[in-house]
């Protein structure tokens, strides 16, 4: 039986890692860009990576069709589409305005596109939304502080920042000041770590970020200190199983830690990543550890009810409650 029914909130999702390859070839065509593929089925063939570069290259060159807010709007409503349809109904969505303004398309654009889907989300979809600015970690702390700058008209749709893309050779203190100045604007802070990086960039992030929830966070089990500490102060960790099993962080869903983690009573979450490139969405996700790891419908309803438990809604606790409930209310 399909886990797409049950209640879940999606913390960890790249909306520039939706663009499947129907809507990859619709908008090159309305915004007249060529793709280096014969067709969506050769484009689909495209999406096998041997690590979490090459994944990022193609990545970055198919940003290459988003040019309008229009654009925008479309990615978030086909992502939003399919969310429904998997049992979200809350998101938290990320976005790197970094690969969007190197190549000419301001901020605003990408914001007001953006915001135009997500503000229709609860009437169209069942779906609360919070937007969550990344920074590319690959690019330079005062290429962050200077997108931070950008942003500062459009704060009032942004909830939070985050920190993405290659992660090794980047470790999270290269961007402490700009985490520092998120922090004074209020913006809650989350970062990439412990992906392909060591276990100690989730206690850098902690500790040097000041970051709320960790994304990814495998690494962190080859650190039995680190791990006490993160159940102590119920850290959350967003983990993407089918992502990391596409990128090679793992060999195998059966191969995955998170039914140790739960074990470990860690407050872990599963999310889609980027799921046009990495074969599945949220529900999906949620389908695939349940049949490698045998996890029973109580572990199932604790990664659920984990998902509403870390997702940035104190500002809401109504709807949080609400959520939850659903979630207990869940007969599988």
């Amino acid at each position: 039986m399909s886990v797409a029914a049950l209640p879940k909130a999606e913390l960890h999702l790249h909306i520039e890692g939706t663009l499947e390859p129907e809507l990859a070839f619709a908008l090159a065509e309305r915004n007249g860009v060529t793709l280096p593929y014969a067709d969506t089925e050769a484009l689909r063939e495209a999406y096998r990576f041997s690590d979490l570069q090459s994944f990022l290259d193609l990545y970055y060159a198919l940003m290459a069709v988003l040019r309008t807010a229009e654009d925008f709007t479309a990615l978030a409503d086909a992502y939003l589409e399919r969310a429904a349809a998997q049992g979200v109904r809350h998101a938290e969505i990320f976005f790197d305005p970094q690969a969007h303004t190197s190549r000419g398309v301001p901020i605003g654009t990408v914001v007001e596109g953006l915001t135009a889907s997500l503000d229709r989300a609860e009437e169209r979809y069942g779906i609360s939304t919070r937007l969550i600015l990344c920074f590319l970690r690959d690019e330079s702390a005062e290429s962050a502080l200077a997108t931070l700058e950008a942003a500062k008209p459009y704060l009032d749709r942004i909830t939070g920042v985050g920190l993405d893309s290659a992660e090794v050779g980047h470790p999270p203190a290269k961007f402490r000041a700009v985490y520092e100045e998120a922090a004074r604007l209020g913006l809650r802070r989350v970062a990439h770590a412990g992906e392909e990086g060591p276990a100690s960039y989730v206690r850098e992030a902690l500790d040097v970020l000041g970051v709320e929830r960790i994304d990814h966070g495998l690494r962190c089990m080859e650190d039995p200190d680190l791990v006490e500490r993160l159940v102590r102060e119920r850290i959350p960790l967003t983990l993407c199983p089918l992502s990391n099993v596409r990128l090679r962080v793992i060999d195998t869903l059966a191969d995955h830690p998170l039914r140790a983690m739960l074990d470990a009573g860690l407050l872990v979450t599963v999310n889609s990543d980027d799921p046009a490139y990495f074969g599945g969405y949220v529900g999906d996700n949620y389908d695939g550890v349940r049949d490698a790891l045998g996890l029973a419908p109580e572990q199932l309803r604790t990664l659920a009810r984990h998902s509403f438990e870390a997702a940035f809604l104190d500002d809401d606790e109504p709807r949080r409650a609400r959520y939850l409930a659903e979630v207990a209310a869940h007969a599988f």
